[in-house]
């Protein structure tokens, strides 16, 4: 398949450039002590590795063939090229890599968790793909629930959506909120259909009727912007907006924020909210003094 799009020129330059890189020894070919005419390895060398003949691998770099993907994905071996490297390499063939990239860890960067924890005012969580809860700061946790008094089997949000009844009472719209939970974790089924994480929250999930309702409609949604109203028991009713913010580094963890207009009552009980997480208290004993100065 090809995306229409690529730099044979270019293309050249940057297979040159690699080989240029390499020395036989890394790639587990004989150095033969002899003085060499170029840097790195021969193009001989790299069809040889490739398990192509030289003169496809020079028409290719010479910007004189299209390289099929099976090739590219032969060539990136040979030539030991890093993730970023690979995807460059069929950017520049026009071409879409037919094995998807490596899938990035589940644990959630340092920075990503600073980042977190510096957001006081606004409710944030890392979703993975499966909406599995990776990480949340202080005010999710007192928004939404205490995530780490979950079991980590459980810390799954649609699971969590569909099955605690205290943060389905929090939703004004249960239904909506719960549907495009159900249409986002059907978008992941396209990505990776063999998810073993999926695969046992659906299996979970199986005895749920109005979860199968909408699975079955087979609705998909990509996260990205919207609004919730909460009912709060502390905070009172609070109408946030929320946006998805993916890494680039870890592109199936999404971070979801919550954030209220400057002023409205909504950031008013958010203050609220953060007041007691700061002070270490169970929201439902915060004095009334606090809630005082703050409103």
């Amino acid at each position: 398949m090809s995306t229409g799009t690529g730099d044979p020129k270019e293309l050249g330059v940057f297979l040159k450039a690699r080989r240029a890189d390499l020395e036989p020894l890394q790639v587990g070919l004989p150095d033969t002590g002899n003085q060499r005419r170029v840097a790195g390895l021969r193009r001989e060398e790299v069809a040889q590795l490739a398990a192509i003949s030289t003169d496809y691998y020079t028409r290719i770099e010479q910007g004189r063939m299209q390289a099929s993907v099976p090739v590219l994905e032969a060539v990136a071996r040979a030539l030991r090229l890093t993730g970023d490297q690979r995807t460059y390499l069929f950017e520049l063939a026009g071409r879409v890599p037919s094995e998807p990239p490596a899938r990035s860890s589940r644990d959630v960067t340092e920075h990503c968790r600073r980042l977190l924890d510096q957001l006081t005012e606004s409710p944030a969580v890392v979703l993975s793909d499966t909406m599995d809860v990776l990480a949340w700061n202080r005010l999710a946790a007192a928004l939404l629930t205490d995530f780490a008094q979950v079991p980590e089997a459980d810390r799954n949000y649609v699971w969590l959506l569909f099955n605690d009844p205290v943060l389905r009472a929090l939703y004004d719209d249960w239904p909506a909120g719960a549907h495009a939970c159900v249409a986002y974790l059907r978008m992941h089924t396209a990505r990776n259909p063999n998810d073993p994480r999926l695969l046992s929250l659906l299996a979970r999930m199986a005895p749920r009727t109005d979860f199968q309702h909408w699975w079955q409609t087979c609705e998909v949604a990509v996260q990205s912007t919207g609004n919730k109203v909460f009912h709060h028991p502390i905070a009172g009713t609070l109408t946030l907006d929320w946006d998805t913010l993916t890494s680039s580094t870890a592109p199936d963890q999404h971070i979801v924020v919550w954030t209220a207009e400057p002023d409205s009552p909504s950031h008013k009980g958010l203050r609220v909210l953060a007041a007691a997480a700061q002070q270490g208290a169970e929201t439902s004993t915060l004095p009334d003094s606090v809630r005082e100065r703050l409103t």
